[in-house]
């Protein structure tokens, strides 16, 4: 087999591999017909349709010649440490974790932390700016979610209200 893109082999084979975990995991829901869509019908043709581009990635890596085979580089640790990380205490943030004694401090204070925390992803850190986009999102997540879709976030502290 003759890789002539690195990049786009790894992709393809990770977009099919993360596509196919999708798609088989939806199926534990019930997926009905086109007609009548179960909870698993839209998650289940997400998965096939990103695996379906995984395949067509994996096979353009094989055909199409790039000027130099488009060598994987370095893993970039600390934008993955800080991404995930700042997801992860989004999580822990938003409800709590009771066992630990870490009350929720809700939807408001999880959007500040999470944008504050993936913002040291990057190479600049501009405070004002991370503060105007956290205060947007804030807002903005507050409409969405509260106001207009009217989801049961927990929105302040928990030890608020």
């Amino acid at each position: 087999m003759n890789i002539k893109s690195q990049r786009d082999f790894v992709s393809g084979v990770l977009f099919s591999a993360f596509g196919i975990a999708f798609a088989w995991g939806a199926t534990t829901y019930n997926v009905g017909t086109g007609a009548r869509m179960g909870p698993g019908y839209f998650p289940l043709m997400v998965g096939v349709l990103i695996a379906i581009l995984g395949v067509a990635i994996t096979i353009q890596s094989l055909t199409v010649k790039t000027e130099d085979g488009e060598p994987i580089g370095r893993i970039a640790w600390r934008p993955l440490i800080f991404i995930i990380g700042a997801n992860l205490i989004f999580g822990v943030l938003l409800v709590g974790v009771r066992p630990w004694g870490l009350p929720g401090m809700g939807l408001i204070v999880s959007i500040y932390a999470l944008t504050f925390i993936a913002s040291l992803a990057g190479d600049q850190f501009r405070f004002k700016e991370v503060f105007v986009l956290a205060t947007i999102l804030a807002i903005g997540s507050y409409v969405a979610f509260e106001l207009a879709l009217k989801l049961n976030f927990p929105i302040w502290p928990s030890f608020i209200g």
